[in-house]
């Protein structure tokens, strides 16, 4: 132990350990976002369809012999009549309906198309969208924050209202408490996000070792939306809804503490230089390009969250474990598609990376609805998400290149807008995709999307040589080493 806080003392301004927190802030964010995909529409389908217990009197008890069972099961949990012994029906006592975990599970077990079932597409929809929308809210604020009051403090208090947000899906029974939870996220995602990545841009001065550090940033993402949806899913099946989010939380008071030692987010440690106004650049065409890239991209998988699910529980009868690990292909292809491209996209040109994962997104998110059953997943959602990792991976370190090349060289509200870009994906996906699913079905959902993502890609050529801003010009001549040079020599 003392070894280890002699090493964080003397790598305190290291840019590896700043690195560590970012993942670790970004692992944790991205685990509770997704930990409740397979736990949310399971659960609020229980609660909505829940039937009162009713305790058998002592007096009716059934031989085995003579008990059969009438199964009338909606999803996992089955309303059973036990049938009485020939001596129990001889003095008169009436069946009482009992409820009792389903043994089995065929074609009735299965929630069927009705209005309930689809209704949820709407209610859980919602419930994932207003993380983002808050998110979305908050991100014009946050990063302009950054720039006058430096990226410690915020980064800090992402932490502790994350921490807030956890114990609330822990011990939230209700779809109030349940929606105030996830909105609450939202603000606590937009402080560790922003402040993250403008702290990863500016210690990593050099694009190419920018772009490879993002990239590992983006793996701490890609890690929380791999183990999330499995971990949930399963701790969900044989532990209950609340362990899952009490093991985060201990996580994230961990995270919490390196935090404050490394850190140190009680000074104030502002940028030297003023940054260029958001709305400045939110005018900037190329900015917006790339800003529309991880929108449009992230759209196709936040439309898929909250639809996925309930389309399998219709289609397939699949199983609470099984809602989650459907993710599971994505995840680890995103992993391996961030790990790869940041490296890979600053050789071979971002826009290009960017161009064939939004044309690979739109391909595979058309082909899921073709899927007949869980092992029909995996190819399609594989490519999903492999191609949003290389837009990802491209498109996060080309916003600090843009500001760089053509603005003031602060990071705060250039990766504000990046997350809004991010958090209008999954916004407008999962609330829009929601209604959609159930108006027209989700094959249609899924073609709409992909169609979007497709006609979206040419764009991404008009990133391959973006010319610099005149004023920058002429400001990076006269600082330069070059001019002094070039002075001498005549």
């Amino acid at each position: 132990m003392t070894s280890l806080l002699t090493w964080l003392r003397e790598e305190r301004q290291s840019r590896r350990l700043i690195l560590i927190i970012v993942f670790i802030a970004l692992l944790l964010d991205n685990m509770l976002l997704t930990v409740v995909v397979p736990i949310i529409p399971s659960y609020l389908y229980s609660v909505d369809d829940s039937v009162p217990e009713v305790v058998t009197p002592p007096t009716s008890s059934a031989s085995p012999s003579g008990t059969f069972r009438a199964i009338v099961s909606l999803y996992d949990n089955s309303t059973r009549l036990t049938n009485l012994s020939p001596r129990d029906s001889a003095r008169g006592v009436t069946p009482i309906p009992t409820l009792t975990p389903a043994v089995t599970s065929n074609a009735s077990d299965c929630p069927k198309a009705d209005q309930q079932l689809l209704n949820e597409n709407v209610k859980v929809g919602l419930l994932f969208a207003s993380k983002a929308t808050v998110q979305l809210i908050t991100n014009p604020f946050i990063g302009p924050l950054t720039n006058r009051i430096g990226y410690q403090i915020p980064m800090f208090a992402g932490f502790c209202i994350m921490f807030l947000s956890t114990l609330m899906f822990a011990f939230s029974a209700s779809y109030a408490l349940l929606f105030l939870a996830r909105s609450l996220q939202g603000v606590g995602s937009s402080c560790s996000s922003v402040a993250g990545m403008g702290m990863l841009a500016s210690v990593y001065t050099d694009d190419e070792e920018r772009g490879n550090a993002i990239g590992i940033a983006l793996g701490g993402l890609a890690m929380g939306v791999l183990v999330g949806p499995p971990f949930g899913s399963v701790m969900y099946e044989f532990v209950g809804k609340t362990a899952p989010f009490l093991v985060l939380a201990v996580l994230a008071v961990l995270d919490g503490a390196l935090q404050l030692f490394v850190l140190q987010p009680s000074k104030v440690a502002p940028e030297s230089q003023k940054g260029t106004p958001l709305m400045t650049l939110m005018k900037d065409p190329y900015i917006l390009i790339a800003a529309g890239s991880i929108c449009f991209a992230n759209m196709a998988i936040a439309m898929l969250e909250p639809a996925l699910p309930i389309w399998m529980m219709e289609t397939m009868c699949a199983r609470k474990w099984q809602l989650g690990v459907a993710f599971l292909p994505a995840s680890i292809s995103y992993l391996i598609g961030t790990n790869i491209f940041a490296v890979l996209a600053n050789r071979i040109g971002r826009w290009l990376c960017s161009l064939i994962g939004m044309l690979l997104v739109g391909v595979s998110i058309i082909c899921v609805p073709f899927a007949k059953d869980i092992y029909g997943l995996i190819l399609p959602n594989f490519g999903v998400g492999f191609a949003i990792g290389m837009v990802d991976s491209s498109m996060m370190p080309i916003m600090g290149y843009l500001v760089d090349l053509r603005h003031v060289s602060v990071y705060g509200s250039v990766y504000a807008i990046a997350d809004v870009a991010f958090c209008l994906g999954f916004a407008f996906g999962p609330s829009a995709g929601g209604a959609v699913a159930r108006s027209i079905g989700f094959p249609w959902l899924m073609t709409i999307i992909g169609v979007v993502d497709i006609l979206f890609a040419p764009l991404c050529y008009f990133l391959r040589s973006p010319p610099a801003n005149e004023e920058k010009m002429v400001s990076s001549w006269h600082n330069s080493p070059h001019k002094v040079s070039f002075i001498k020599n005549i």
